[in-house]
Formats: C-alpha cells, structure tokens, sequence
C-alpha cells in the first residue's frame, strides 16, 4: 500500500532556498538536471536523500504553480491511479514522466490538494530497499505529514480508499474539531483536520525533524524565513514552528526546544 516516499521543494530561486535550507536544517542541495529542468538532490548529512528541488519556470509560474513542498505517494500504477483520482475528481497537472528511478506525475485531489503519484523502480541490487525520507523521529527528514483540508471528511475518505490510510485515533481541539492521525502500515505518518481559514493554501504541510527548535528559530530567521507560529509544544514533549522560506514554501519544524 501507498507511503510518503519522496518529497519536493518546488521554487522560484533554487539557489536561494538551497542556502537557505543549508543553513536552516543542515541539508546539502547537489546541483544538477532532469533533462530540461533544474533540479537538484536535498540530500541528509549521513548522505541519504529527503527529496529534490525543482526550479521552477517563469511560464510555470504564469500557469499558476507556486513555492511550495510537494509529497509523492506510491502508487503500484500510475496510469490506473491517474484514471482513479480523475474518476474521484481529482485533476492531472502532470502527465506521468518516466525516468529511471520511477514513473511519476503530479495531480490534484478531490479538494484541490497538489500530490505526486509515483512507482518507483528499485536502484539494481537494492530491490528490497524501502524509502527512508519519512521518519518519525530522525533529525534532517520529514518527521510529519500534516493536512488541513478544505474537507476533513472527503480528505479522509480519499487517502483512506486510494492511498490504504487509516484514521482510528483523533484529539479533539476545541474549536479547531479533530486532529485525526493518520495510520499506515504500523506507523504514524501525520495527521489531518478540517481547515478553518479559506485564505490557507490547501496543500500538505511537512514537519522537519531538527535537533533543537530554539536553535532551528534563530537560524531560520537570520537566513531570511518568516515564521507563522509557534514555538508550541505538542503531546510526547516535543516543540514545533511553522514557517515560510524566502520564496515563500510553507513548512514546519520539530524537535526538543533547545539541546
């Protein structure tokens, strides 16, 4: 069944939220190309990958694409599922592309939330390897995948039957309704609610594991990011911020409050 398997910082200056990135969550961004494109590996200091960096195209931005992170999710056929979320009524922004880590294509849900869908291909003698970008507890990786829906209960109903996730637990959260968690697999992806400000971009918002959240604040601010709220303490004892980078790609932060 489905899972976060990759993610991507679509921007608008590639080399300044590289430096960003760098400086505010340690990653290192390796230039690079995917044919007539600019994008670039956001790799981990213990050399794995969290996802890649899409610059992106003047004409893309007049179509209507923006600075923002983007998750793929596995689909075991991207054609069907392409044909699955159109029939739900989902929209393709992206024809499926074929390269050779995997077939991907980029899509809209049913309530307007961008997603990838991708079937990736194994690297030779690494058949068994499953995707480590996802973490619930590691620094530098995505630690949380979180979703205010314009919708809670279609969104629910969609990932449930397309993509195999669960919603057994929830928090209530006086007027801001249920956080439900999501379930998958054994393990705890994130959670969705029920958006309470339409002027709130309907996107996924990704939660970065960091080795301290004062830290992470100072740091963030000096590169040039905005923060939005917090620091706030969540259930386990953990602290997040939610912020923009310079180009204006929400994200979120998590980890103690200071080392």
């Amino acid at each position: 069944m489905a899972d976060f398997i990759w993610y991507e910082l679509q921007t608008t200056d590639a080399d300044a939220a590289s430096r960003f990135y760098g400086e505010a969550v340690g990653w290192t961004v390796e230039e690079g190309g995917a044919g007539d494109f600019d994008y670039r590996h956001i790799r981990r200091d213990d050399g794995g990958s969290v996802g890649g960096m899409l610059a992106l195209k003047p004409e893309m931005v007049g179509h209507g694409a923006r600075a923002m992170w983007v998750p793929y999710l596995h689909a075991a056929d991207v054609t069907a599922e392409i044909a699955a979320i159109e029939a739900a009524g989902g929209k393709l922004l992206m024809p499926p592309t074929t390269l050779p880590v995997g077939t991907f294509a980029m899509v809209l849900d049913p309530q307007g939330v961008p997603i990838y869908v991708m079937a990736p291909v194994a690297p030779p003698g690494r058949e068994d390897q499953a995707s480590d970008v996802f973490d619930e507890k590691a620094v530098q990786r995505v630690r949380w995948n979180e979703l205010a829906s314009p919708d809670l209960a279609a969104s629910k109903a969609f990932y449930s039957k397309h993509f195999g996730f669960g919603f057994e637990r929830s928090m209530a959260m006086g007027e801001h309704g249920d956080y439900c968690f999501i379930e998958h697999d054994g393990r705890t992806l994130g959670a969705m609610l029920q958006r309470r400000d339409d002027r709130q971009p309907a996107s996924w918002l990704l939660y970065f594991g960091v080795p301290s959240i004062e830290g992470a604040m100072r740091k963030l601010q000096k590169a040039g990011g905005t923060l939005l709220t917090g620091p706030d303490q969540v259930p386990g004892g953990d602290w997040i911020v939610v912020a923009t980078d310079p180009q204006g790609a929400r994200f979120g932060l998590v980890g103690p409050k200071s080392t």
